[in-house]
């Protein structure tokens, strides 16, 4: 008896088809895997969800970087809004206090314009004290 390797072992034929044996059941559960479309389907979900889930954490950190960037840069914006409000506010108090030292200053020298005023006032309460005394 002869061997397809031209020996004609027998010890070396039985290992042959025993290697064959082998290989066949590889190649069985190979052709197996590619038939069993369901797990396939299944394995492609999985990398696909796995995927998605990979880009949704690489969307949140990017978004929560630029969320952070815009913060300081409002930040920084309403401090330098604060220091303009600021100094318009000194600016204006200075105003005040410039014109009301001035109309201190204006009465002290001429007080007969407030005398006139203060004297209209008196003579309307004692006319409006009149009238009412009448009515009664």
């Amino acid at each position: 008896m002869t061997t397809g390797n031209g020996t004609g072992d027998k010890e070396a034929l039985r290992e042959e088809i025993r290697r064959t044996r082998v290989e066949l059941g590889e190649t069985m559960e190979l052709l197996a895997a590619k038939a069993d479309v369901k797990a396939r389907l299944r394995e492609s979900a999985e990398q696909a969800k796995e995927r998605m889930r990979e880009q949704a954490a690489q969307t949140v950190a990017r978004v929560r970087g630029q969320a952070a960037q815009k913060a300081v840069e409002i930040r920084g914006q309403a401090a330098q809004k604060a220091v303009v409000m600021r100094g318009q506010a000194a600016q204006k108090a200075q105003v005040a206090r410039v014109q009301a030292y001035e109309t201190g200053s204006a009465v002290r020298r001429n007080p007969a314009p407030w005398a006139a005023v203060a004297a209209g006032a008196l003579a309307t309460v004692i006319v409006v004290l009149i009238v009412r005394g009448r009515r009664s």
